[in-house]
């Protein structure tokens, strides 16, 4: 598949599932709800304590499923790539990018400014190094 075609798949679809990898090398999954920013990058948000937060700082490889909301089928994608986190302040702006192209536009962005200050959110970039599936078993 080329990242070009998942890019497209990723700006409708915003259900996934985040892999990264444990201290002990050993999988972690989180549900996220994806988007891609205007270079192309995974976008996700997370709380800074989370622990997808501290394995991504030990080790920035990550994957990530993305599916439909029909979930079976052919509605599905993953990409591969290695992960950037941006921390509060730095982050606000692209929180706000992030939440107005997953979810919408907020009703009082200032309270949203409070909330992701106050839970510490994150914004994670992953630079898309492959996607697939290339082939179906």
């Amino acid at each position: 598949m080329e990242i070009a075609e998942a890019r497209s798949f990723l700006s409708q679809h915003h259900r996934g599932v985040l892999v990264t990898r444990k201290r002990d090398g050993g999988l972690q999954m989180s549900p996220v709800s994806p988007g891609v920013d205007d270079e192309g990058r995974v976008i996700i948000t997370s709380r800074e304590t989370a622990y997808k937060i501290k394995n991504l700082r030990r080790d920035p490889r990550a994957s990530l499923c993305i599916f439909t909301d029909a979930f079976h089928g052919s509605g599905w994608i993953q990409i591969n790539g290695r992960a950037e986190i941006v921390s509060l302040p730095e982050a606000m702006e692209p929180l706000i990018d992030w939440h107005r192209q997953v979810k919408g536009e907020h009703a009082d962005w200032a309270e949203y400014r409070q909330t992701m200050a106050r839970q510490r959110r994150v914004l994670l970039r992953i630079v898309i190094e492959s996607a697939g599936p290339d082939r179906k078993g």
